[in-house]
């Protein structure tokens, strides 16, 4: 069929290879085995046409849907898709294909139907695995290179039509700490996949394979003519931004990351700069590609289901061998500075556009738990994303105790969650005062949780943005950075950024995360904005007078300080 299709017909079918993900989606949350997965959503689902393009995704993690284009045509590559055949599954875990470290493994199955010559569609599960063999159990924080990171799996046959290939299994279980969990989460995935494979057959025959066929086409050039007008109205002109990562585990060493943006007519190209390092915070260009795609995005098409004409208008680059082009054999585990690096994009173009918000409080600012739960004699590894502060802009504060904007639909694992399946005990988890960064426009406020642990076992601080500040706009004050405080109000007190501790029963640590940047200077804010604030909770009252100039009583009355009166009106 080669006649362009009705608006209506193209838009219901769209709608369906949306729903395709979605139930996708729901079927791995339903069937997983580890937290991460079916509380956090620590996943990415993709599918693809016969082309490799992208036809639909499910909300996931914003850095595995991009890394899956990335991954999806390395893998077919390799495999070849004349050696594919129905029911078949491939497992990819190879950080400079897959985009990603190496306990985040792929599983991509082709998709078969009647008529048509070779895979018509390919679909990818990416999840989190709890263990794969590395070096060190949870995470690893200072790799040097790859083959310290676990098992490799190149695109490796896991399941021959529709058999599952013994060997690979028994290989994974026999060389995890957690076999139950990483074998169950596979299965999930599988299940996710066939699950994927029935709806589009469904799809297929219910308005023919050409059909489908023709109305991806035109959703791919459609979300490709939106895209690049989009990118047409913004200025011309080449910006730049830097930040810094806090260190690679290895040395204690700043790490600075650049950024140059171009927009050229309807053109928009982002090159990265910095230079690998020896820990395993380097970047596979796969997590480069997803990083910029998602803020290619936002700027674009925002609100439009992703498809891969939204992409056509972005070029990507980065030096390979670089920081953000990671070659074999470096070490890739820790890629918190992918984080770190997700809003230089903003950073560059707020140069030029008034509507970019703040940095967000700058990282995912979570930790890990680890040990032996006395009450079952399993082992457990359990982590949490923590909330920070986002960043304020041009017309408003930022929101409070979010995940970072990289995280998409992400959450934090509930309380109840942690303290059942592991040994810790939560004595405090509330906002933290005065951590959004002072505007006009206030960031939002962060996130502080003191935790106990109840048996011996291990904490894993995981954050790369503990050393300098979230950046503000417009005169807006930068925030705190993140911290965790080991063994607080004791002796041996320790404030770490990314670090791994034994810790004993009876220890504790506090964990503090950022809250974002402000916007515009701190004394033009509404005075009744600042009551509000100091009424809530997110600003003290002494910060209130200090730095928005505005005294506020008990009772919510309130009178500017000098500088407020004497600079500006109140």
């Amino acid at each position: 069929m080669t006649d362009r299709l009705d608006g209506a017909t193209v838009e219901v079918i769209r709608n369906y290879l949306v729903s395709v993900g979605e139930q996708m989606r729901r079927t791995l949350v339903r069937a997983a085995f580890n937290p991460v997965i079916y509380e956090v959503l620590d996943f990415g689902i993709s599918l693809y046409n016969a082309d490799l393009e992208l036809m639909a995704e499910a909300a996931g993690i914003t850095s595995f849907l991009g890394a899956n284009d990335h991954a999806i045509v390395k893998g077919v590559e390799y495999v070849g898709r004349e050696n594919m055949r129905a029911g078949d599954v491939y497992l990819m875990n190879y950080p400079y294909w897959s985009g990603a470290h190496s306990y985040d493994a792929m599983l991509f199955a082709p998709v078969f139907r009647p008529g048509h010559e070779g895979p018509a569609a390919y679909l990818a599960v990416r999840a989190h695995w709890m263990d794969l063999g590395a070096k060190a159990p949870g995470y690893v924080l200072d790799s040097t290179d790859m083959h310290q990171e676990g098992l490799i799996f190149p695109s490796t046959k896991i399941v021959s039509q529709g058999e599952l290939v013994r060997d690979i299994i028994e290989l994974i279980r026999f060389n995890s700490r957690l076999p139950d969990l990483t074998i169950g989460d596979f299965h999930a995935q599988l299940a996710a996949l066939r699950t994927g494979e029935n709806r589009l057959a469904q799809v297929w025959e219910k308005f023919g394979g050409a059909t489908v066929d023709q109305a991806v086409r035109q959703i791919i050039e459609h979300g490709e003519r939106v895209a690049r007008k989009a990118v047409a109205a913004l200025p011309d002109g080449t910006w730049t931004a830097y930040d810094y990562c806090d260190d690679d585990g290895v040395t204690d060493d700043l790490i600075r990351m650049d950024v140059t943006v171009t927009v050229d007519g309807d053109q928009m190209t982002v090159e990265f700069d910095g230079q690998a390092v020896a820990g395993p915070v380097n970047l596979p260009i796969g997590s480069t590609e997803s990083l910029a795609k998602a803020i290619y995005k936002e700027l674009t098409t925002a609100t439009e289901p992703s498809n891969a004409g939204h992409y056509r208008g972005l070029e990507i680059k980065a030096a390979p061998g670089s920081f953000f082009h990671a070659l074999y054999p470096a070490a890739t585990f820790t890629q918190w500075s992918a984080i770190v690096a997700f809003e230089l994009i903003h950073k560059a173009l707020a140069q030029v556009l008034d509507t970019l918000p703040a940095s967000s409080g700058g990282d995912e600012p979570g930790f890990m738990a680890l040990g032996r739960d006395p009450r079952t004699g399993a082992d457990f590894v359990i982590s949490n994303n923590e909330g920070i502060g986002w960043g304020a802009t041009r017309d408003h504060d930022g929101a409070n105790a979010q995940q970072h904007p990289s995280q998409s639909v992400v959450r934090n694992t509930p309380i109840e969650v942690l303290e059942h399946k592991s040994t810790v005990f939560h004595e405090r988890l509330e906002l933290i005062p005065d951590s959004g960064g002072a505007g006009r426009h206030r960031g939002g406020v962060g996130v502080l949780r003191q935790v106990r642990y109840l048996a011996d076992g291990e904490v894993l601080s995981m954050k790369k943005k503990s050393k300098t500040r979230p950046w503000a706009l417009h005169g807006g004050h930068e925030p705190e950075p993140s911290e965790m405080v080991l063994w607080p109000d004791t002796d041996r007190a320790r404030r770490v950024g990314m670090y791994r501790a034994t810790m004993r029963a009876g220890d504790r640590f506090v964990n503090r995360t950022a809250g974002g940047g402000g916007y515009g200077d701190p004394l033009r804010r509404d005075p009744s904005a600042v009551v509000a604030d100091v009424l809530d909770g997110y600003v003290s009252a002494e910060a209130a007078a200090r730095i928005y100039g505005v005294i506020v009583d008990e009772t919510g009355a309130w009178r500017p300080t000098p500088a407020r009166a004497g600079n500006h009106e109140g």
